[in-house]
């Protein structure tokens, strides 16, 4: 039921998935659905944690066998991917907090946050300064695939070389660290 909360999400927006659109796609009862799930928030938050787990694997594999500028490029691809692919299910993550270490969302953020500080190890950033390395990186790559995902880029100029570009930006300014 997850699932096809999420492939739904991805479908109509996240905004728009409701209780009764999906007891619609899955030729059930809403009441039937509450047998699963809490209510709208849980399945929200239920979609969250599919989602961060899916990027955190898209990322992770992405960037095995990979250092450096390659780790980099191949980790704001895959994440990319993964937002155009996804943006129903994507959307969930923004903003949900963990309601505690054990929380399955929790797991699921470390696992993709790894993935990004494994890209890190290719480059010589501080100790110190990696959280400020993965706040820029996320920035980057999530600023860029919800832009494109929302039909925010326009203009003339080719979006992949845009985002070509930015991957040399981000390499450039880690190296310069």
């Amino acid at each position: 039921m997850v699932a096809a909360g999420a492939a739904l999400a991805d479908e109509v927006g996240l905004a728009n998935l409701t209780m009764g659109a999906l007891a619609e796609r899955l030729g059930v009862r809403t009441p039937s659905l509450y047998k699963h799930v809490g209510g709208q928030d849980d399945l929200n938050r239920r979609i969250a944690v599919l989602a961060m787990s899916q990027a955190a694997d898209a990322v992770g594999g992405a960037v095995q066998g990979y250092a450096g500028r390659d780790a980099l490029a191949a980790a704001a691809r895959a994440f990319r991917a993964f937002v155009l692919e996804h943006p129903g299910r994507y959307a969930a993550t923004i903003g949900l907090e963990p309601s505690g270490p054990d929380d399955p969302l929790a797991a699921a953020g470390r696992r993709l946050l790894d993935a990004f500080t494994a890209v890190l190890r290719g480059y010589e950033v501080d100790p110190a300064e990696v959280d400020h390395a993965l706040r820029m990186l996320r920035s980057l790559c999530h600023g860029f695939a919800t832009l494109q995902a929302a039909n925010g880029f326009q203009w003339s100029a080719d979006i992949d070389e845009s985002f070509e570009w930015l991957i040399a930006f981000a390499d450039r300014g880690l190296r310069a660290r």
